[in-house]
């Protein structure tokens, strides 16, 4: 390798990678970005999608590269992990305030605890609970749709997994 970086270092480049689907956190906010891990021919980055068959991860890894790249890191090896399974938990009270002010209604509780009817919503536009689903899927396999019966707005809610 030809700079000599730590483990601080490239976290630090890659903390604002955003999340091309949800531009306003990045891949760490998301805790996606598990580790890196460096060796004497380059750097491993272990990253977690936050659904299984995520669209969004080839264009991660080109940014990850790109970025390492341009840092001087030549050899970078991006390690996709399913284990643990990426869970709405990682996300910081910061990230859900993030998402809620851009659009989408933040995931409702922990899903370490098995909640048996659907989840109460709030509308991220008015803050209103009286909302009802549309459909499972929202714009991404990560979102359902869900509509707010006050304001009249659709919006999408990440859901807790």
């Amino acid at each position: 390798m030809v700079k000599t970086v730590t483990k601080d270092d490239i976290f630090n480049l890659l903390a604002g990678l955003s999340d091309p689907e949800i531009p306003v956190v990045t891949i760490e906010e998301m805790g996606m970005l598990r580790d890196a891990i460096i060796h004497d021919e380059g750097v491993d980055i272990i990253i977690t999608p936050t659904y299984t068959g995520c669209p969004a991860m080839g264009i991660i890894e080109q940014d990850i590269i790109a970025t390492l790249h341009n840092f001087g890191i030549a050899q970078v090896n991006i390690k996709t992990v399913y284990s643990p399974a990426w869970t709405t938990d990682w996300m910081t009270e910061a990230t859900k305030e993030k998402l809620r002010q851009y659009g989408i209604a933040p995931p409702s509780g922990s899903c370490s605890s098995a909640f048996v009817s659907q989840p109460e919503v709030a509308c991220p536009q008015c803050s209103s609970n009286n909302t009802h689903l549309i459909s499972q899927h929202g714009s991404t396999a990560c979102k359902a749709l869900y509509k707010c019966n006050d304001c009249q707005e659709p919006f999408d809610y990440f859901k807790c997994h």
